[in-house]
């Protein structure tokens, strides 16, 4: 990391709005963390993990496991924050085909999956942390200014949600440095937890306390 420049110091990265596309729940629980499988989205809440349709909104399936923050997809397998452990399940079944140790032991937040790292938000120390899905190394750990909450990739860029106090919008950073590229602003009165993107134009966002989760358009992309 370049010591000369703090990567946290976002008021060089001006806003640009994201705009509500809809609103999916309430559910029966607190939203704590989002994936997308390619056709359903993926929600933790509390007690369970719930799949619906996000054309419908249709509630698909539904998995008794603990699920008390971020969830992620690798292709096969849903990965889920329960307390001090990370669980990789099988979808198909509910089963519980490996687990590891969370990185902070039941602080996380959000969770991604990308080229075979876990990609782990700890919340309240204001981290990203690169994790071995295997052992559950931490490879790397990256800084924000801010609470973590949800994180996702999309084109090979690495998102993730900030939220303190009445503040919340979403962030692109630099995935070997954590400097800020680019900020998304959030409608007034819209917080996120989780985080997922659909792998184009949309991020789902986990609404926390609200129980919702909410489809977020981002604006045209950036090269940069």
């Amino acid at each position: 990391m370049n010591d000369s420049h703090d990567p946290r110091d976002v008021a060089a990265v001006p806003a640009q709005p994201a705009e509500l596309v809809r609103e999916y729940g309430p559910f029966d629980g607190d939203v704590g963390g989002v994936s997308f499988d390619g056709r359903r989205v993926w929600a933790a809440i509390g007690p369970r993990m719930l799949a619906f349709d996000p054309a419908s909104g249709e509630t698909e399936r539904l998995l008794e496991h603990a699920a008390d923050a971020g969830t992620a997809f690798d292709g096969t397998h849903l990965y889920q924050l329960a307390e001090a452990r990370i669980d990789k399940i099988d979808p198909a079944t509910g089963a519980v085909v490996h687990s590891i140790p969370a990185p902070s032991q039941g602080r996380d937040s959000g969770m991604a999956w990308a080229d075979g790292s876990l990609w782990v938000g700890e919340y309240r120390e204001r981290r990203i942390h690169q994790v071995d899905p295997h052992s559950g190394r931490i490879l790397r750990s990256l800084d924000s200014n801010r609470f973590v909450t949800g994180v996702t990739w999309v084109d090979h860029q690495l998102w993730h949600g900030v939220w303190e106090g009445e503040e919340s919008e979403l962030r692109r950073i630099d995935p070997d440095d954590g400097t800020v590229l680019e900020r998304l602003s959030l409608p007034e009165g819209i917080f996120v937890s989780g985080l997922e993107s659909d792998g184009a134009d949309l991020f789902y966002c986990g609404g926390g306390g609200s129980r919702k989760v909410r489809a977020l358009r981002r604006p045209a992309r950036s090269d940069g």
